[in-house]
């Protein structure tokens, strides 16, 4: 275990001031460079007002703390950096790696809904005036397959030496706007909890967030790094689609995930991204699915990524189509700036973060993928040693019919009285 866990984390509730590449972002020559970079990556970010902001500070100001802090802000609205190599593609991924081959199917294919709804494994209709829009009910062995895919992937991570923490889903609104995630405005997938339970507290929408706030104000000296750690969590977005393809479980706003969290040196990190890619290939290639890695363009990034690799998995219920699996970015040192994470001179380090199994598309892969004839499931061979079985059929719990909600009209309720 790392000496990490021994030392004294702050309890203290106030974040480290970010300590933002001001001599980058600020250099006028370097402007233009920036400005293709924000328009590229589809970013909010105004290289114009701080260089105007940065140029105010240097003469005499009457509200120099005023400016300071507009200055802050802006600067928080910048992107990461985007790699050289994902520079030649415009809006499209390359594809950069195809595993394993579509399945030749002897019979029409189902999507997952129509599979589980056969064997009554799962819930996804008239649930939205009970438990909100996009929920879910898991039964019987596709519960059981759910918790069979999460001792599946943790034991991978373990044996490729990473650390196993448990981190909170309640965090503060600073934490996950330090991970580079907006909170607010229209484009936030961030659900935020009522102010009577505490201020500027919010759902974590995956364990990175969690696992950068154990790792915020920390050291590291050489001799542990590069620091790979994991985590299992509910994950909570409030995005939404109305994409028919996305509905059922493919986009929700709840589930499980495994996440993959590291921090190395500078010049480590594109080696880390590549093996946490090559991890998740793995896992997704032993569960006999058809996958393929894209090297995604910079308008698909997001705020914090250098670089990013998605896979995708080949799902033959959806009309044949791909569907994303997992993500894997290196963040350079757009987190480690704000979080204050550091090796022991002083330098800040480079975080890069992976999934590991998202629950609700790998459940979606493997029932399309595995499909049988007879309408029951295969269990890919790795997962039968946590599940017991390796045929997963008809839902074998008592009968649990839909709950028809009985709305009342004012004249009913008028008659009554």
């Amino acid at each position: 275990m790392l000496n990490l866990f021994f030392r004294h984390v702050s309890s203290c509730p106030h974040l480290p001031k970010p300590d933002f590449d001001f001599t980058y972002i600020c250099e006028a020559k370097n402007r233009d460079e920036i400005a293709e970079n924000i328009k590229r990556r589809k970013s909010t970010g105004d290289i114009d007002l701080i260089l105007r902001l940065y140029e105010k500070l240097k003469g005499p100001v009457d509200s120099k703390q005023d400016i300071e802090e507009e200055l802050m802000g802006a600067v928080s609205k910048i992107p990461n950096r985007s790699h050289p190599d994902i520079l030649k593609l415009n809006e499209e991924p390359d594809t950069v790696n195809i595993i394993g081959e579509k399945r030749k199917f002897t019979f029409k294919p189902l999507n997952f809904q129509e599979i589980s709804k056969r064997l009554n494994l799962a819930r996804t209709d008239g649930l939205t005036n009970l438990t909100g829009p996009r929920s879910y009910f898991l039964m019987d062995d596709l519960a059981r397959l759910e918790h069979a895919l999460i001792d599946y992937s943790v034991r991978s991570l373990l044996q490729k030496c990473f650390q196993l923490v448990s981190v909170p889903d309640i965090l503060d609104r600073g934490i996950i706007e330090g991970c580079g995630m907006d909170t607010r405005g229209e484009r936030n997938q961030v659900y935020s909890l009522d102010t009577d339970h505490g201020n500027d507290l919010c759902l974590s929408g995956t364990a990175e967030m969690g696992i950068a706030r154990l790792l915020m104000n920390q050291k590291f000296s050489s001799s542990e790094l590069p620091a790979r750690f994991a985590a299992v969590s509910r994950c909570y977005r409030a995005e939404t689609s109305k994409v028919s393809e996305e509905k059922g479980l493919y986009r929700v706003h709840q589930f499980t995930k495994v996440e993959m969290f590291g921090v190395c040196k500078p010049a480590d990190s594109d080696r880390l991204l590549e093996e946490l890619t090559c991890l998740q290939e793995e896992n997704f290639s032993r569960l006999g699915l058809h996958i393929r890695t894209l090297d995604m363009p910079p308008c698909e990034l997001g705020q914090p990524a250098y670089r990013k690799f998605d896979v995708e998995g080949y799902m033959a219920g959806r009309g044949g189509r791909w569907g994303e699996l997992s993500s894997a970015s290196n963040c350079t040192d757009f987190q480690s700036r704000r979080l204050n994470i550091t090796s022991e001179d002083g330098n800040y380090l480079h975080t890069v973060n992976g999934t590991c199994c998202a629950i609700p598309r790998m459940l979606i892969a493997i029932f399309e993928t595995h499909q049988r004839n007879d309408g029951s499931v295969q269990v890919p061979p790795p997962l039968v040693p946590f599940m017991g079985i390796d045929v997963i059929g008809y839902n074998r719990m008592p009968t649990i019919r839909p709950y028809k909600q009985r709305l009342e009209s004012s004249n009913s309720f008028n008659k009554q009285t």
